[in-house]
């Protein structure tokens, strides 16, 4: 008589919501990672949740301002209002747009700059490695496209096509930067125009150890040991920590990034995130061996993904004065 088969045993663990099995298999937990408030009130913006992409069941979540309708009904071009498309943090492992802390970010991005804010959910690692995000932002702008050919009743007339942002934070902020790269300020004319991308603390790893990835305390909430396990989840088999996807300024960066006709940057590091150092050489690299419009800021005293962990905080309220004033300087560049 054979002997049973062992029980699959947890190979990685991550944030609670995601467990690879020694089988292959992966569990996940529909609890967010962490929690964030939502105050009682909306802030003024309404929104709602459709389906982008059902081959694999994406959602996306759509906010619009209530104030800028009434403007919008008169069909006043002048009162249309930029467009960010977002995208959530997570390692490219977890989360989602559902997530408390994304949806929070949504609102207030949505009421304060203002915008129209698209939050796209994407394929995650591990059953979908990298670049499946990475394509799935591509994939993204196309419906954004054929959304803008199609009509949308909920967006038309408040929604400005021709000026559309891409930004998030961590992994979206990663994904930001591949979308800008991709289709560069004109890609998606005449629908769609791409006139900035938002890189808030964005995704990056790399073969050779940064002195802030040496010195990171344990007890920070992004830490060099959870930075190589989300490698391990997310990169696909044999690849290394420079695979240009998770480092896209490092040794192995695609040639076609130095040509490409990218619209401006706002590259925000945090100073104590142990990805302070790379945000920083990536803006660097960008800038002056590259020849992109950058802005690099840095902010004091804050961790990695202090936007989306506590969206309501002084820091996040910096944070929103920054891209507000980088929306309104670069929504009209040529």
């Amino acid at each position: 008589m054979s002997a049973a088969a062992p029980e699959p045993y947890v190979v990685e663990e991550c944030r609670g919501v995601l467990q690879l099995m020694s089988d292959g298999t992966v569990r996940r937990s529909a609890a967010p990672a962490f929690t964030v408030e939502i105050p009682a009130g909306d802030l003024g913006v309404e929104w709602k949740g459709m389906t982008w992409e059902p081959e694999h069941d994406l959602n996306v979540r759509l906010y619009r301002p209530r104030r800028h309708l009434a403007a919008a009904a008169a069909a006043n071009d002048d009162a249309r209002i930029p467009v960010v498309a977002y995208f959530h943090g997570g390692g490219f492992c977890i989360g989602s747009g559902r997530w408390p802390g994304t949806h929070a970010c949504c609102l207030r991005l949505a009421a304060e700059l203002p915008a129209v804010v698209l939050s796209f959910d994407y394929r995650l690692a591990p059953e979908h490695r990298i670049p499946a995000a990475q394509e799935d932002g591509a994939k993204a702008m196309s419906w954004l496209r054929a959304t803008v050919a199609g009509g949308d009743p909920w967006l038309a007339g408040l929604a400005d096509f021709g000026r559309v942002f891409v930004a998030g934070d961590s992994a979206r902020g990663n994904i930001a930067h591949h979308i800008a790269a991709t289709f560069g300020k004109i890609g998606l004319v005449p629908a769609v125009r791409i006139r900035g991308a938002v890189l808030i603390v964005p995704a990056m790893a790399g073969e050779a150890r940064t002195r802030g990835e040496l010195e990171c305390p344990p007890g920070a909430f992004l830490t060099t040991v959870t930075c190589d396990k989300y490698c391990r989840l997310a990169l696909p088999s044999g690849a290394t920590r420079d695979h240009p996807a998770i480092n896209p300024a490092g040794p192995e960066a695609s040639p076609a990034l130095a040509v490409a006709e990218m619209a401006p940057l706002l590259v925000v590091a945090a100073e104590r995130d142990v990805l302070r150092d790379r945000n920083a050489e990536y803006a660097r690299r960008m800038e002056e061996e590259w020849g992109k419009e950058v802005e690099f800021v840095e902010l004091a005293g804050v961790e990695h993904g202090f936007f989306s962990r506590d969206p309501w905080s002084e820091r996040a309220d910096e944070l929103l004065r920054l891209v507000r004033k980088f929306v309104v300087e670069h929504m009209d560049s040529e």
